[in-house]
């Protein structure tokens, strides 16, 4: 196959801790990584783990964190074409499957990767059939398909499925090695959906066995399955448990053995006294009721700092609770250090995960976040952005 003359795919560039000046970053537990993968692989049983690295990791950095588990893992999930490059760009040779369907007119960049195409309609697998025809690829190309259960987004309906597979014939360029579904509620209490989901899946598996496509691999369950020991088949994409967040059923952790990965820190760089009355922040939404001391840090919501955490989340200050106060702008925030004795200049600030300080030790989880933000978890972590450096260490 030709190779391209100039790159098609461009990504931005993430901030590296060479190029660090604030003091802003992103710490990332390789060990608590590797730890969780175990607790994974535990309760994955005879299931293969495919990791799930889509959105840079969980935001978690996917190159670093792809070659702490390359050795752990059956391969590698991703969303985008261009995460899946990446992640070869980067070194990686394990399996990588590209979940999220679109491939634009760069289904050749699959191929010459060495990537795994998931497929949810008959276009796409005559487009890779036509690479073949063409002699862009050699044949037959392994492709995953994806079956719509009920989460009504990506995958082949169960209406369209029996054309789909009767025309499978027609284009043995293609193969149908794995077969995949997306669960919508499995982190409800009521598991009921999910089984229906999985009696659906199970539906279409049978239909292709009778046109003779049996996919070597079946795969459905998320994190939240997983642990809860639901749809278990021959492979399991787990995502944020990796990351050290248990998903929750009924507001209940479903495992309490996960350690978080990633710990966002940065450092007071201004105190001022706010007399009683006074107003801080943008829109003075604020007001001190009492005579306060204000700091700043250097971290707002261009940086994953989400702006409803405004006068609702905290931050840790020497091991003690500190309030985000005014409006989060775009690259700072204030917090209220007045019942922090002793807070300086310079003193770390952690945004998210632990800190101990000579006030105490302390935690903020991306569960709290998330409440106190009114989202998920998966979008806090996923809300770190770029521009924040990530400093990967072993304990």
């Amino acid at each position: 196959m030709s190779q391209p003359l100039v790159p098609r795919i461009l990504r931005p560039r993430r901030a590296a801790p060479a190029d660090a000046v604030r003091p802003t970053r992103a710490e990332i537990n390789l060990e608590a990584l590797r730890h969780n993968l175990r607790v994974v692989a535990r309760h994955a049983g005879a299931a293969r783990v495919w990791a799930v690295l889509k959105a840079d990791a969980y935001g978690h950095g996917a190159p670093a964190v792809a070659r702490t588990l390359e050795r752990g893992v059956a391969g590698f999930c991703v969303a985008l074409l261009e995460e899946a490059i990446e992640l070869r760009e980067a070194g990686i040779v394990a399996p990588i499957l590209v979940m999220g369907g679109h491939y634009g007119a760069a289904h050749d960049e699959v191929i010459l990767r060495d990537l795994i195409p998931v497929v949810h309609d008959a276009e796409q697998i005559r487009a890779f059939a036509r690479l073949v025809r063409a002699g862009l690829a050699s044949g037959p190309i392994d492709v995953h398909l994806k079956i719509d259960t009920g989460i009504a987004r990506l995958g082949v309906t169960m209406e369209a499925l029996p054309a789909l597979a009767a025309g499978l014939s027609d284009v043995p360029e293609v193969r149908i090695h794995g077969l995949m579904t997306h669960l919508a509620n499995a982190d409800d209490g009521d598991p009921g959906f999910t089984h229906a989901q999985m009696a659906r899946f199970d539906e279409a598996s049978a239909l292709l066995g009778r046109h003779g496509v049996v996919p070597g691999v079946r795969h459905a369950a998320n994190s939240a399955a997983l642990l809860r020991g639901q749809a278990l088949l021959d492979a399991v994409r787990p995502g944020l448990a990796l990351f050290g967040v248990s998903p929750r059923v009924d507001s209940q952790a479903l495992t309490r053995e996960l350690k978080p990965v990633m710990r966002v820190r940065t450092e007071l760089v201004s105190l001022r006294d706010v007399p009683a009355g006074g107003a801080v922040g943008y829109g003075g939404t604020w007001k001190a009721a009492r005579a306060s001391r204000i700091a700043t840090i250097p971290m707002g919501y261009a940086d994953g700092l989400s702006r409803q955490l405004s006068n609702r989340g905290h931050v840790l200050v020497r091991g003690a609770r500190a309030p985000i106060v005014g409006a989060v702008s775009m690259d700072m925030a204030m917090i209220d250090v007045t019942d922090v004795p002793g807070a300086s200049l310079r003193d770390e600030a952690v945004v998210l995960g632990a800190q101990e300080g000579p006030l105490g030790r302390d935690a903020i989880g991306a569960d709290e976040i998330a409440a106190h933000a009114g989202t998920i978890p998966w979008e806090i972590m996923t809300s770190i952005s770029r521009r924040v450096p990530r400093f990967y260490r072993e304990p």
